[in-house]
């Protein structure tokens, strides 16, 4: 009518799969702007803030033919990573996809090939989340998979192949939940470096992460306050197992505290990222609660995968150690044991960034060498008064050098003979005093005062940043 304004009201997509209403719980508030034309093409694209800092996004249209990617909407995530490459900011994909359009044919494989290409040369520039929202079959598994990290809901499921084709193939009779659930790879494959019990868990965590990947911040030496005393968290026992986990919490800051990568898998390694006095670190640690803190193949390979990410993005690197060894055995052996394990040492070795180990009650033999070492680059190795830094266990030395005067000793002075040989290991060897006249330790440190120095080393280190892809080993 004449004199009057029309108020012309925004259409709002209701369905909470739409690639709109997913973008806009994953951005900030008010700061979603469309990049590329509304097209109807199966995937959206869009650039805004996460906590105020810039990122790019796209998400595949579940309400489109199960969200399947033909060569089209491969070309728009290409065109998403190309733009945060060249913008160097975070890109977040939203996946829940059926995969390539078979109706595409070989045009729909070319197309998401060149989109798994696409995510490899960005690998290691900026960092790529996935969020995993429902099914991920085949070329929409594989692309979560060449990211840096893969959050996913309990909705989410991922497979190269489905229920159907398997049972087909291999007669095996499974469910997309058993096949490629959430349980399935937050705890059997380790595809899944962080579980979400829905899609509001899943976006406030994609959002931690970029937050502590992009504005990583410096040390602020100000920001430590006593805090708790870090020996408190270990048990009065030398020998008893302990949860890590509650030690890490209490080396970083409380806000935003400790945010575990892979919590359910290969789990007598923690790793996952914090802040110390303000400024974003990398922690890892060997988790004594879980088969005596010993390195083994799955434990090797999922550190090492962390430190190559660390030092793609430049995240200087804290290393817990309290570690007896390597796994023993015939499985181990089997399983890639040596190859896996030289992926720890080749990881920490052509490490750039500034990383601190601490050694908080032994580190033992070819385990002390891959855990950060002095050998292998760390910019500083700290060790509490009681630790120890050995070949072996002091015990067990004493059996393998003074084996023979052992067994030509009477039986009944055997165990006197053993703590003397032990008591002669340890003075030659064993704690931390041979360490630190060799250098392999700079300095004893009490555990109240760890957080301190520690940080005081991340804020004299000249910041650094690898070249290299962050490759999913």
């Amino acid at each position: 009518m004449p004199g009057m304004t029309t108020v012309v009201q925004p259409i709002v997509d209701t369905d909470p799969r739409s690639p709109a209403a997913r973008l806009h719980a994953l951005l900030d508030p008010q700061s979603m702007e469309p990049f590329g034309p509304d097209d109807g093409t199966e995937v959206r694209s869009a650039c805004g803030l996460v906590d105020g800092n810039p990122v790019l996004a796209y998400c595949t249209d579940a309400t489109q033919r199960g969200g399947a990617l033909g060569a089209t909407g491969a070309q728009r995530i290409i065109d998403t990573i190309q733009a945060a490459v060249r913008q160097r900011c975070p890109v977040i994909g939203i996946w829940h996809s059926g995969g390539a359009k078979l109706a595409d044919g070989v045009e729909s494989m070319d197309g998401v090939g060149r989109m798994f290409a696409a995510m490899t040369h960005a690998s290691g520039l900026v960092p790529q989340i996935s969020v995993v929202l429902g099914p991920a079959a085949g070329a929409a598994a594989y692309g979560p998979a060449l990211t840096d990290i893969v959050v996913m809901s309990e909705a989410g499921r991922m497979f190269v192949t489905g229920p159907d084709v398997v049972r087909s193939v291999t007669g095996e009779s499974v469910d997309m939940e058993s096949l490629g659930g959430l349980r399935v790879h937050s705890r059997n494959s380790g595809v899944v470096h962080v579980p979400a019990k829905d899609d509001a868990e899943a976006f406030a965590r994609a959002r931690q992460l970029t937050s502590l990947l992009t504005a990583q911040g410096r040390v602020e030496m100000s920001l430590l306050d006593g805090g708790v005393d870090l020996g408190s968290f270990l048990p009065p026992e030398s020998k008893r197992a302990y949860d890590v986990r509650p030690l890490v919490r209490g080396l970083v800051d409380a806000e935003p505290n400790f945010v575990e990568l892979q919590p359910k898998w290969a789990t007598n390694m923690v790793v996952g990222f914090g802040r110390l006095a303000g400024r974003t670190v990398g922690v890892l640690a060997n988790n004594p609660l879980r088969k005596g803190g010993c390195l083994d193949s799955l434990s090797a390979e999922k550190a090492s995968r962390f430190v190559r990410m660390c030092n793609s993005f430049g995240v200087p690197m804290v290393v817990i150690v309290d570690v007896p060894g390597y796994l023993p055995g015939a499985r181990q052996e089997w399983e890639g044991v040596i190859r896996r394990g030289a992926k720890l040492l080749h990881a920490f070795a052509e490490a750039v960034v500034p990383r601190v180990t601490l050694v908080t009650r032994k580190s033992y033999g070819g385990a002390y060498i891959a855990m950060n070492s002095r050998s292998l680059g760390a910019t500083a190795v700290f060790a509490w008064p009681q630790a120890e830094v050995a070949v072996m266990a002091a015990e067990a030395a004493a059996g393998v050098l003074y084996r023979k005067r052992l067994a030509a000793a009477p039986e009944e002075e055997r165990a006197q003979l053993l703590a003397g040989f032990v008591a002669e290991v340890e003075r030659e060897s064993g704690g931390v005093t041979r360490a630190l006249s060799l250098g392999v330790v700079d300095e004893v440190v009490a555990p109240g005062d760890s957080r301190r120095r520690i940080a005081q080393v991340l804020a004299d280190a000249p910041a650094s940043r690898g070249r290299r892809g962050n490759i999913p080993l």
